[in-house]
């Protein structure tokens, strides 16, 4: 058995592992870049080495630099997580001809099933149903115009190298095509290092399913069941479940069948996911699944799978690394209830989903839930790397229950000064037809406005905060934490305050207005609960359904103070300015793309806040511009 591992990865994968492998005696070495010195998978491991500056390119993907510390640390072996260098043969080969174990797939099956189009040519071999597309090695524009339409609209281009949701567009119409497929190519080449892409027929009503899968040096090949991850936004997960909604016992024997066929053709050991789309438009059928792509790693959303099957999976790939056979048998596996995973990210729904970056000043998670998770309060989510905070998993004895306990969970969770999507995660666990499993991959998109409308803090809420705001003994502070009297002595707490009866407040940059004028028999509801947090002479925070609202007194016009009531629109993160699509003076529309901000190796559109002009351009194509920079002034039109 393997003593002593080192992770080549950071956050909350590397926590993931160190948890097993501590727990299995085994000792853990940590790598970390600059920005991560103080990181959560720093401290908990026994030992960590600084491998480089923050960019990834320049730490965690250099390999040269991770196989040194393991040889620094006398490390026996390398567990690669997800991303990063985890789908890398050069790397996997490399550890191995360092005469360290890696922890992963053979390098051969991790090339064989690397590319996509490579992939899909070898299912195709091995019988396994692939859908219809182009994988040609024409790469010219017109070549892939002209198959687009022999293939029929709508069509989906996907970077060959690509995972994570990124090089991955779906085209309705010829007209689209060009600037689809330019801007899928610069997304692949900015993450991969390769703008190769393939097309296929984008599927209708599809639904993503996939199949865990594991294998040993010994020649054995198991499934681990099936996970149905079709809530998915800009083909980026979102909410993960296992078993699939509607599958019967007849389809799950064809579609993990299928799964272990595909991996016994690349000749596979370690732990591994078969990844197919499904037409729903019919229920699952195991002749309406084709096979899209494998990924040679652990997946972020492997905690369902254990869930329902009691197996730790990084415990498997750790003992098959170190040449034991599989702990069970496929007659030993079976399914035991529900799982339902979801990924907290920081990012503003509300906003586009623009990443939000900080310090997690104040940081709670659930306590009914298991945490998956790569920080602790006071740790700061930097732009360096991919914003997700942690995965909430939940396990009942139904999907009922199971989905229950996940929106309770996400509703519970606060965060300040980051932003996050736990209300919209919330919201959405709470839509008809994720509820009832009518769920398609295109669920997310089609509802987008609905789920993610910007929360509205209660009128309980707004009114207790109002009436704090106004009174002469609120004490501001940077960082001091309070209880409103209601929270404790909800008992007699009137909100009655004569003397001022209409404040304006500023919540998330939208102005309310607040009556707090109430009678001797209006009483806030005792059950009604909220913690607040100072943040400034005149603000507060406060904590609703998973969202958290800045409230502060409305400051007259030439205060200085910029709001989006007011057309201000900031730069949410550090990023280059990769479009400008308005001149100044230009008439815009609610909702018009204003310009794209590319970071976090995405691009993200800002949009006008309402009807009106540009009445101030800072932003020119290629700057550079840094968080809460003012680009775009918009002056709303006339009445």
């Amino acid at each position: 058995m393997i003593t002593s591992l080192l992770i080549a990865n950071r956050g909350e994968i590397a926590c993931r592992i160190i948890r097993t492998a501590r727990d299995m005696g085994i000792r853990t070495i940590a790598v970390y870049s600059d920005a991560d010195a103080k990181a959560l998978h720093v401290r908990s491991a026994d030992e960590a080495v600084h491998i480089g500056p923050s960019p990834a390119r320049e730490s965690y993907l250099v390999g040269d630099k991770i196989i040194a510390a393991a040889k620094q640390t006398g490390a026996e072996a390398i567990h690669p997580g997800y991303g990063f260098l985890s789908e890398n043969a050069e790397f996997a080969q490399a550890v191995i001809d360092a005469g360290l174990i890696w922890v992963g797939p053979k390098p051969d099956s991790i090339r064989a099933m690397g590319l996509k189009d490579a992939a899909k040519k070898l299912m195709d071999a091995a019988g396994v149903p692939t859908t219809p597309g182009y994988l040609g090695e024409d790469q010219s524009p017109d070549r892939l115009a002209e198959e687009a339409m022999r293939i029929g609209y709508p069509v989906l281009i996907k970077a060959v190298a690509g995972g994570g949701g990124k090089g991955m567009r779906k085209v309705d119409a010829p007209a689209d095509f060009a600037d689809a497929l330019a801007s899928c190519k610069r997304e692949a080449a900015a993450s991969f290092g390769n703008d190769v892409v393939l097309l296929e027929k984008w599927i209708e009503s599809p639904r993503h399913i996939e199949v865990q899968v594991f294998g040993d040096s010994h020649g054995n090949v198991v499934h681990l069941f099936e996970r149905d991850c079709s809530l998915q936004r800009r083909h980026q997960k979102v909410i993960e479940e296992a078993p699939a909604p509607g599958m019967d016992d007849a389809t799950r024997e064809a579609v993990c069948g299928a799964a272990v066929r595909a991996a016994k053709a690349v000749d596979y050991e370690g732990a591994g996911t078969i990844e197919f789309i499904a037409d729903g438009s019919q229920g699952l059928r195991a002749d309406r699944i084709w096979f899209m792509e494998m990924n040679t790693r652990l997946q972020v959303e492997h905690p369902v799978t254990e869930e329902i099957t009691g197996v730790d999976l990084v415990e498997w790939q750790l003992r098959v690394a170190s040449g034991e056979p599989l702990p069970k048998r496929q007659e030993e596996l079976s399914i035991n209830g529900w799982a339902m995973e979801a990924r907290l990210y920081a990012e503003d729904p509300a906003k586009g989903f623009l990443p939000s970056i900080g310090g997690l000043y104040n940081l709670t998670f659930p306590s009914e839930c298991r945490v998956d998770t790569g920080v602790e309060e006071d740790d700061e989510v930097t732009p360096n790397y991919d914003p997700m905070i942690a995965k909430f998993i939940v396990h009942g004895a139904s999907r009922a229950v199971a989905i229950n306990r996940l929106a309770e969970a996400c509703g519970a969770f606060e965060a300040q000064p980051v932003r996050t999507n736990a209300w919209f995660l919330k919201r959405l666990l709470g839509d008809a037809d994720v509820r009832s499993g009518n769920m398609t991959t295109g669920l997310i998109a089609s509802k987008i406005e609905v789920l993610a409308a910007a929360p509205i803090l209660s009128k309980p809420a707004l009114e207790i905060a109002a009436t704090s705001l106004t009174n002469d003994n609120f004490v501001g502070g940077s960082r001091g934490e309070f209880w409103f009297e209601a929270a404790r002595h909800m008992r007699g707490f009137r909100l009655n305050a004569a003397s001022r009866t209409d404040v304006r407040l500023i919540v998330d940059g939208t102005l309310r207005v607040v009556d707090i004028t109430a009678s001797d028999d209006e009483l806030v509801s005792e059950s009604w609960r909220r913690q607040a947090q100072l943040f400034s002479q005149q603000g507060i925070i406060a904590f609703e359904h998973g969202a958290t609202f800045e409230i502060s007194l409305d400051q007259p016009r030439g205060s200085g103070h910029l709001h989006a009531h007011d057309g201000a629109i900031l730069s949410p993160m550090p990023g280059k300015v990769i479009a400008v699509d308005v001149t100044a003076g230009q008439a815009v529309t609610k909702g018009q793309k204003l310009l794209t901000l590319e970071a976090m190796k995405m691009e993200h559109s800002l949009v006008a806040p309402f009807d009106g002009v540009v009445a101030e351009l800072n932003a020119s194509e290629g700057a550079q511009v840094q968080v809460e920079a003012l680009l775009v002034r918009i002056e709303a039109a006339a009445e």
